[in-house]
């Protein structure tokens, strides 16, 4: 079996990836992985803290747990994204838009064949955080992070600043009002 099969085995069959914030809280590089992800949307200005509104509903949220593995299928670190539970915005009173923009693959296909044509040297590089830097237009207030909530006061919410993952704003081209899980 090659490198890369036994590493895509090896995450495909990985017991130890955190479902929950209390399991991943158990451990030590779930915790760590839950406060660099805060970090970074913290020093992104992603949100600003405040008193939820009368009348305004927050949108829920959500961690995502994942392990990313080297290619002999060692663990490299542990990942967690914190996303929005956007399926619960109302259009037209949290979110208005329905198209962001993507790269498509063609796109990106057409980049690497101009690169190998004019020997190009191409680089391959790990992103630790991916931010949508577009400035959120629409009014949108989500709940405090699971795990995080004893840093916010009784009725404080994260009222967001940016686009966040998972909004129901988010949508890919063509399509109607779809909204991410």
């Amino acid at each position: 079996m090659t490198d890369i099969a036994r590493a895509f085995l090896t995450s495909l069959l990985a017991k130890d990836i955190p479902k929950t914030v209390h399991e991943a809280s158990k451990k030590g590089e779930g915790r760590k992985a839950m406060k660099t992800e805060m970090e970074a949307l913290e020093k992104n200005e992603t949100w600003e803290k405040c008193i939820l509104p009368t009348g305004k509903k927050p949108v829920g949220c959500r961690w995502i747990f994942t392990i990313k593995h080297k290619a002999d299928g060692a663990i490299e670190r542990y990942k967690a994204r914190l996303v929005a539970k956007g399926y619960t915005q109302t259009y037209g009173i949290n979110y208005s838009k329905t198209f962001s923009p993507v790269a498509k693959i063609d796109t990106i296909r057409v980049l690497f064949s101009v690169a190998a044509n004019k020997n190009w040297p191409l680089y391959q590089f790990d992103v630790k955080n991916a931010f949508l830097h577009e400035d959120l237009k629409e009014e949108v207030y989500m709940e405090a992070p699971p795990g995080f909530s004893k840093d916010f006061q009784r009725n404080e919410v994260c009222k967001l600043k940016k686009h966040f993952m998972g909004l129901s704003s988010l949508h890919l081209p063509g399509s109607k009002h779809l909204q991410w899980p």
